[in-house]
This record gives structure tokens, C-alpha cells and sequence, in this order.
């Protein structure tokens, strides 16, 4: 039991002298270190560890590291498609869009019942209310052009081009504004378009600016133009005569003769000058105020607080 615990109280110790030679001296040293009561001492072994270094390396970031670059598909860049540019649609375009619905189908107000008129004139109030341009006459480059008219109140134009006073064979095709702010002109223009030719009627004016938004124009003839041949008789399938629907059908096989006479003398007609007439009267003047102007939109106002909403040639609220 002794040699037990004394066999558990031995340290793991160096001796600080070397075993003698000889193997019964050997021997002696060895019994007589377990019988003894106290351990022999062995000095202490203290082991430090220095640390000179990191113990974690970060390895240098190139380009090309030990496993290549990865594979790219397709041989070349791939191409990233861009966002397409949402299309901001403001409360003016709105304004402008309901307007373009609410003319159709009426010729230029011709037909139009009094509750479209109603809506019409209340989204041209909104339109002026939000003009872009507030001087108008100021910026004469957004004047310039041909502007088509796509709408009036103006009472005497509509009776002019009512069905009452123009044969029924005879049709508006369009009626506008060319505005010239470098001469100071203004051009109106309405062609007509009829069975064997078409012509025009036009009339000639100067401006003078009055205010931010009034012009004074000045009237100074009237051109009728040379009628046009047209390539065949276009002839309507029914005519309207004391309120009756003629059907025109069966004379289209007369109308065939008539056309080569009319022929002849529309090409005598078509090599003859316009035909100028000078307007000398001091009372042939208008003035007239705009009151809403962009790009592609003019509204304006006339004498007796007629309305004017007129459209730029190569508008899409034309189409």
C-alpha cells in the first residue's frame, strides 16, 4: 500500500543528477526512491510559447486565383436590358385626351348637341386655367405653323358650312390657321371637296400684338383657288332633295358621260390663276385673344366670346 502511494505521489520530474553507472547501483537508487517518504524534487520545466506571427494569413486577392476564373456562357458580355422610362401622363394630358374624345364625330361642333357643348366648353375652362404659355403673343415660335381647326362656337361659321347653304355634293374637308410670326400673317383656309374638283377659299390678314394674350388682325384679301380635277366622280349613294333620299345607283352610267364633259372643262379651269379678291373695308378687322398655347394645342377667343380650339398639323389629337 506504501509502494501505491508513494507510486502516486511521484511527479513527472527531471532529476538534477544523472544516474551512476552500474546496475546495482542502479537498482539501489531505484528502490530506495520509492521507500522514501518524500519524493526527490526535480525542477520545474516552464515552456513559453512566443507568438511572432498571426495566426491567421489573409491570402493576397488577384484576378486569377488557384481555381482559373469562372466560365462565362454566350463567348462575349452579357447584355443588361435597361428599365424603359415610365411615361408620366399629367392631369393636362387627361384634360387634353377627354377633349380629343368628346370632338369626335361632332365636325368641328357642327353636330354637336348642346350637353357635348356643355362638357366641351367646361374642359376647355380647365384647359385655360392651366396654361402653360400665360403670354402667348411673347412666344411667337409656338404660334407659328399650321393649326387645323377641330372645333368653334362661332355661330356664323357654322351656319356658313350648315347643310342649308352648301349643295349637298359639296364637303368641308378642313378648315385652319397657318400664323407666320416673322411677317405678321395669318393665313385662314377651307377646302372644299365636290364630285368632279376641289378647291379652296382663303383669306389673307396682318396682326398686330395688343397685349400678353390679344392680337388685332386686319383682313387684306380673299384668294379662291383654282379647283382641282379629281381622278373620277365620287358620287354619294343617296341624295338627300325636299327631304327625300333619292338613291343615285342607277345613274351612275349617266354620270360616267358627264364626267369626261366636265373633265374638258375643269383642266381649262385648273390652268387659270387664283382668283384675288382685295378687302379695303376698315371694318374687315377681328381681334383675338388665346387663351390656352402649347405644342400641339391652341385655344382661342374671338368677338362675341366665340370659341376657337385649334390642333398643330402632325398632332397625334389629330388622329
Amino acid at each position: 500500500m506504501s509502494g501505491s502511494a508513494s507510486l502516486n505521489s511521484l511527479s513527472l520530474r527531471l532529476p538534477t543528477s544523472p544516474l551512476t553507472s552500474g546496475t546495482h547501483r542502479h537498482r539501489s537508487s531505484l528502490i530506495s526512491s520509492f521507500s522514501t517518504s518524500q519524493p526527490p524534487s526535480f525542477p520545474s520545466l516552464t515552456i513559453q510559447f512566443k507568438r511572432s506571427t498571426p495566426l491567421f494569413i489573409p491570402f493576397a486577392t488577384t484576378d486569377d486565383d488557384e481555381w482559373g476564373k469562372e466560365p462565362t456562357t454566350g463567348g462575349g458580355d452579357v447584355a443588361v436590358a435597361e428599365p424603359e422610362e415610365a411615361v408620366v401622363v399629367t392631369e393636362t394630358d387627361e384634360l387634353k385626351n377627354k377633349l380629343k374624345e368628346l370632338l369626335y364625330g361632332t365636325d368641328r361642333g357642327l353636330n354637336a348637341s348642346s350637353e357635348t357643348r356643355a362638357e366641351i366648353v367646361e374642359l376647355i375652362t380647365q384647359l385655360e386655367a392651366k396654361n402653360p404659355t400665360p403670354a402667348p403673343t411673347e412666344a411667337l415660335p409656338l404660334l407659328n405653323g399650321k393649326w387645323i381647326l377641330a372645333y368653334t362656337s362661332f355661330s356664323q361659321l357654322l351656319t356658313l358650312f350648315g347643310s342649308r347653304r352648301l349643295p349637298q355634293l359639296v364637303k368641308v374637308e378642313e378648315i385652319s390657321q397657318t400664323i407666320d410670326s416673322e411677317a405678321f400673317t395669318v393665313q385662314n383656309s377651307v377646302s372644299f371637296a365636290g364630285p368632279l374638283a376641289t378647291t379652296s377659299v382663303t383669306t389673307n390678314a396682318k396682326f398686330e400684338i395688343r397685349s400678353p394674350k390679344r392680337v388685332q388682325i386686319k383682313f387684306e384679301e380673299g384668294i379662291v383657288g383654282t379647283p382641282q380635277l379629281t381622278d373620277s366622280i365620287v358620287l354619294p349613294e343617296k341624295f338627300e332633295f325636299l327631304g327625300q333620299n333619292i338613291d343615285l345607283s342607277p345613274f351612275k352610267g349617266i354620270f360616267t358621260s358627264i364626267q369626261d364633259a366636265a373633265s374638258s372643262v375643269a383642266r381649262t379651269i385648273s390652268g387659270q390663276p387664283p382668283l384675288k379678291i382685295p378687302i379695303n373695308n376698315n371694318k374687315a378687322q377681328s381681334w383675338l385673344l388665346t387663351t390656352y398655347l402649347d405644342e400641339e394645342l391652341r385655344i382661342s377667343r374671338g368677338d362675341g366670346g366665340s370659341i376657337f380650339v385649334l390642333i398643330k398639323e402632325g398632332s397625334s389629337l389629330l388622329s
